[in-house]
C-alpha cells in the first residue's frame, strides 16, 4: 500500500506541474461553480414568477363577479407547474414541455410556453448546466489530464525500472487510478457543495442531493478507471488520447442521440396535428351537451326521468341543464383521459426502449438518475399533468353541479333572463395543490440507473486488475 501511495504522490507531483492539468481543473471548477449560481438564481427567480402569476390566477378566478356558473367553466383558470428545488442542478425536459396549462371545460389542453419554443436554437442543442457540466465536460478534463499516466512511463522507460525495483504492476496502475480519482473528486466538490447548499437553504431533500453525488460520483470513477485502463493497454500517451476522446465522442454525444433518435423511429408519435383531428372528430361524435334535445343523449335523458318518476325535464327538481353538463363532462372527459393515456404509453415505450440501450450507454443511465432525481424527467411531467386534469375535471363538475342545483331549468332556458348565482360560490373552490412523488419512490424507480453504473464499475475494475497482469508480462 505504500508504494502504492509513493506512486499516486510522483503522480500528483506530475499533474502539479503540468499546467494543462491545473489550469483545467480550476477552469472547470470555475465553470461549475459559475453554471451553479446561475443556474439555482435563475430557477429561484423563475419559481418566484411561476408562484406570482399563480397567485394572481387564483385571484382572478375567485374575483369573478355574479355569473352562470357554466360561464366560469369556459372562463377557465391558469396553472403553473411548479419547480422542483433540484430542477436547478438537472433541468432535464423541462425547457421541451411548457410551463402552464389553461383549464376550461370540454377540453384538456397541453403544457404551453415552453423554453425552446421561447428561445433561441442555441437552446434546442443542450443547456449548460451542472449537470452537463458532470456528465461531458468533466470526463473530457480527466481524458486530457490522465491519457498518458501509464502510456508516460512505457515511453520513457521508467516502467522498466519501476517494475525492476520490485513495484509491480498492479501497483502502479492502482497508484495512477488514485491520483486520477483525486482529479475526479476535486471536480465533483463544487457540485458536491452547491448540492448541499440547495438541501439546506432551498429545502430541497438531502436524499436526493445524496442521491445524485452518488450517481455522478459513480460515472467520474467510471471515467477514471476507463482512462487509466486505456493508457495502460495502448504503448503510447497520443494514441491513448485520440481512443479516449473517440470513446468520449460516442458514448457522451453520439450514441445517446442516436439511441433517441431509434426509439422515435420504432415507437412514432403521431402529431399534434393528427391527435387533434382525430379527438375532435370523436368528440363531435359524443353530442352537444349545451343542446338539451341531442338526439345523442336521449337514453341519459330517459334514464333520469325514470330515476326521478317524472314524464318530462321542466317537472325535474334539480336544473336538467346542468345535469346534462355534467354527464357530457364526464363522457368528453373519458375521451380525452383515454387519448392522453395512449400517448403517455407510448411515450413510456419509448422510454423502455431506451432503457434497454442504458446497459450498454452508461450515459443514459446516468441521465435518467439524474432527471428522476431532480424531479425533470418524463413521468414527473406526466404526474403533474395527472394531476392538473384531475383538478380540472372536479372544478367545472362542481361548477355544473351548481347549475343544476342553484338555477331552474325554466329560468336557464329562457333567453330573455340573466341566470347568474353569487360570486361568494367560486371563492369556495380550493386552489390547486400539485403533490409531488415521494422520495422513496424516486430512489426505487432509479435504483436500476445506480445498477447500471455499478456493473460497469465492477467490470472496468475486473478489466484494470487483467490490465495489470497483462502490464507486467508485455514489459518483461
Amino acid at each position: 500500500m505504500n508504494l502504492t501511495l509513493r506512486i499516486a504522490t510522483e503522480e500528483w507531483r506530475y499533474m502539479a506541474r503540468n499546467r494543462v492539468a491545473v489550469a483545467g481543473l480550476l477552469l472547470l471548477a470555475l465553470l461549475t461553480l459559475v453554471v451553479s449560481l446561475t443556474a439555482f438564481e435563475q430557477q429561484r427567480n423563475t419559481s418566484a414568477e411561476r408562484d406570482r402569476y399563480q397567485t394572481q390566477a387564483n385571484d382572478a378566478f375567485a374575483a369573478q363577479p355574479d355569473r352562470h356558473p357554466h360561464r366560469v367553466a369556459h372562463a377557465g383558470h391558469f396553472l403553473f407547474r411548479p419547480l422542483s428545488a433540484l430542477a436547478a442542478f438537472d433541468p432535464g425536459i423541462d425547457a421541451y414541455t411548457g410551463q402552464t396549462v389553461f383549464l376550461e371545460a370540454h377540453r384538456q389542453n397541453g403544457m404551453s410556453f415552453g423554453d425552446v419554443n421561447q428561445s433561441s436554437l442555441l437552446l434546442r442543442f443542450g443547456q449548460l448546466t451542472p449537470a452537463f457540466v458532470l456528465q461531458v465536460l468533466a470526463p473530457l478534463l480527466l481524458i486530457f489530464i490522465g491519457h498518458a499516466a501509464v502510456a508516460r512511463e512505457k515511453q520513457s522507460g521508467a516502467l522498466r525500472v519501476l517494475l525492476a525495483q520490485g513495484i509491480s504492476s498492479r501497483q502502479i496502475i492502482l497508484g495512477k487510478l488514485l491520483a486520477l480519482c483525486s482529479i475526479a473528486a476535486l471536480a465533483l466538490l463544487p457540485t458536491v457543495l452547491a448540492l448541499g447548499w440547495l438541501a439546506y437553504y432551498q429545502q430541497a431533500s438531502w436524499l436526493l442531493s445524496t442521491w445524485l453525488v452518488l450517481g455522478y460520483g459513480l460515472w467520474l470513477l467510471i471515467w477514471s478507471i476507463a482512462v487509466v485502463l486505456v493508457s495502460a493497454l495502448v504503448a503510447r500517451g497520443r494514441d491513448a488520447l485520440l481512443s479516449l476522446l473517440a470513446l468520449w465522442t460516442v458514448l457522451a454525444i453520439l450514441l445517446p442521440r442516436g439511441v433517441a433518435d431509434i426509439a422515435n423511429v420504432v415507437v412514432a408519435l403521431p402529431s399534434k396535428f393528427e391527435t387533434d383531428i382525430t379527438v375532435a372528430r370523436d368528440y363531435l361524435a359524443l353530442g352537444d351537451a349545451h343542446n338539451p334535445d341531442d338526439p345523442h343523449f336521449g337514453a341519459f335523458r330517459q334514464q333520469l326521468l325514470a330515476r326521478y318518476g317524472v314524464a318530462k325535464v321542466e317537472d325535474l327538481p334539480v336544473n336538467y341543464k346542468g345535469l346534462l353538463s355534467m354527464e357530457g363532462e364526464r363522457a368528453s372527459s373519458e375521451l380525452f383521459n383515454r387519448y392522453a393515456a395512449q400517448t403517455f404509453n407510448q411515450q413510456q415505450a419509448q422510454l423502455t426502449l431506451v432503457d434497454r440501450f442504458a446497459w450498454l450507454i452508461p450515459t443514459l443511465a446516468l441521465r435518467q438518475l439524474s432527471m428522476a432525481a431532480s424531479g425533470t424527467d418524463l413521468l414527473t411531467f406526466q404526474r403533474f399533468l395527472e394531476q392538473a386534469e384531475h383538478y380540472r375535471y372536479t372544478l367545472v363538475q362542481r361548477l355544473n353541479q351548481l347549475q343544476a342545483q342553484r338555477l331552474s331549468y325554466k329560468d336557464d332556458t329562457n333567453p330573455n333572463k340573466e341566470n347568474r348565482i353569487e360570486h361568494s360560490h367560486w371563492q369556495q373552490f380550493p386552489t390547486f395543490d400539485y403533490q409531488p412523488e415521494s422520495v422513496s419512490t424516486v430512489l426505487q424507480r432509479s435504483l436500476s440507473s445506480v445498477g447500471v453504473l455499478a456493473i460497469w464499475l465492477l467490470l472496468l475494475v475486473a478489466a484494470v486488475f487483467a490490465a495489470g497482469n497483462r502490464l507486467g508480462s508485455t514489459v518483461k
